[in-house]
């Protein structure tokens, strides 16, 4: 009862007050501006859309009846940035444990699903959407098998309005490959290996299962006794044992992305790597295997002492130069919440260090929706597409651009934030001391 009522009153202290925009409710036709489709090239000119939906775009559109025209006056827009993977949602702030929910009890647990979880009134969420990003992968994050993934827009009263797509994935966090002698959370070799092959043997133990309860499934009759009988854990296993969706392996070291690729191969499972900090070693491997590599940590330091001091800068260039589908995302994606508004910068980061700017701008847009799965909705401005996009007056991935106005499927943001609240209060501060002028 302590518990819930210390929840309650997180909750109540870190909400934003933000409201959830109404659905569009007449056609918009954004005019005379810069439109980056990432898809098709740059347009000067306009884009129009309706009932959540993109319907045109072209240097010259004209209104329908009842439309709203805004005068962008040269000023840019661009497809809402994408965060392939991110504990939006999940965790509000780290230290205090009543306002995390992103973990599990036990090393099983494929049925945990991260939407219900998801709280629409984040503070996290309206500075995240303030440097353009309006779509996360959220992943939960604890033990050998975390859960299932949601796709959640930045957006939305519930949960349920918030949820983009379910389920997006399953997510395994692959075991240590190695022998770790240093650090503060030692622990004896012959601990670490039966560990790890206690570990190498779940994820078998688990396909083999799921594969045995899909067969049962099939030849059972689906009667009220048999829903009653349901195992929830191995239920959810039956898409990705079949082929149907992916499972998002959690892997950093050159020997963890070997054996996981390696693991799916013979299990014949469709994969994606997650943080992927070694995968320019192993290139070769992830594209003879079609394996997208969602990118964490383009601003991490080096691995060993013997590497570049940039080498996690030019990670996504070594990808790109390699052939390997990947995107850029945060790191810490189940941790660290509030790096997600950073997303933009460390694209930035990998297209100063050898990626070229539109692949950096693609990495995590149109790149990021297609290892996902869903850019056949999003990650570029194309008729017929959610309307999901922002106004900037600049480059964003220039630190000193300003996302000035965000649209979730047509639906007009508040772009409001804690940020800039604190902004304007300091100004104010300073006017009263004379520091600056009115």
């Amino acid at each position: 009862m302590k518990r819930l009522i210390l929840t309650i009153l997180f909750s109540s202290l870190f909400a934003n007050d933000q409201i959830p925009a109404p659905p569009q409710k007449q056609p918009i036709l954004l005019k005379n501006g810069v439109i980056h489709t990432v898809s098709n090239g740059v347009i000067n000119g306009s884009i129009l859309f309706e009932k959540g939906k993109i319907t045109h775009v072209g240097e010259y559109i004209s209104p329908p009846a009842g439309a709203k025209v805004i005068d962008l006056e040269g000023k840019h827009v661009y497809p809402g940035f994408i965060a392939a993977i991110s504990g939006i949602g999940l965790v509000e702030i780290n230290a205090v444990d009543v306002t995390n929910d992103h973990s599990e009890r036990g090393d099983f647990n494929p049925n945990v699903r991260a939407n219900v979880a998801y709280n629409p009134d984040s503070e996290i969420i309206p500075t995240t959407r303030s440097n353009g990003v309006l779509i996360a992968n959220v992943a939960p994050g604890s033990g050998l098998v975390s859960g299932q993934s949601s796709i959640m827009m930045m957006d939305g009263w519930t949960w349920e309005d918030a949820t983009f797509a379910h389920p997006s994935g399953l997510h395994i966090n692959w075991p240590n490959m190695g022998i770790r002698t240093g650090g503060r959370f030692r622990m004896p070799a012959e601990k670490q290996i039966k560990r790890r092959t206690k570990g190498l043997k779940g994820l078998d133990d688990m396909i083999k299962e799921g594969r045995a309860y899909a067969r049962l499934r099939q030849t059972q009759s689906r009667n009220a006794e048999d829903y009653h009988n349901e195992d929830l854990r191995l239920e959810s296993m039956i898409p990705y044992v079949q082929g149907k969706r992916p499972i998002y392996v959690h892997a950093n070291e050159v020997r963890q992305i070997e054996a996981a690729v390696n693991w799916a191969k013979r299990q014949e499972l469709k994969i994606i790597i997650v943080g992927g900090k070694d995968a320019w070693r192993t290139t070769e491997l992830l594209k003879t295997n079609r394996v997208a590599v969602i990118y964490e940590g383009v601003t991490a330091l080096p691995s060993r002492r013997y590497e570049d001091y940039d080498q996690a800068y030019k990670g996504p260039a070594l990808l790109y130069e390699a052939g390997v589908q990947f995107c850029i995302a945060t790191a810490g994606s189940a941790g660290a919440a509030y790096r997600l508004r950073n997303l933009p910068n460390q694209a930035a980061m990998a297209a100063a260090y050898g990626l070229p700017k539109d692949i950096a701008l693609r990495s995590i847009t149109l790149s990021a929706a297609e290892v996902i799965g869903i850019d056949d909705k999003v990650g570029s401005l194309e008729s017929g597409k959610d309307a999901t996009l922002f106004i900037s007056n600049g480059d964003p991935l220039e630190i000193r651009t300003n996302v000035l106005q965000a649209y979730i499927q047509g639906r007009k943001i508040d772009m409001n934030d804690r940020h800039k609240t604190l902004y304007h209060k300091y100004q104010e501060k300073y006017r009263q001391l004379g520091i600056l002028s009115e």
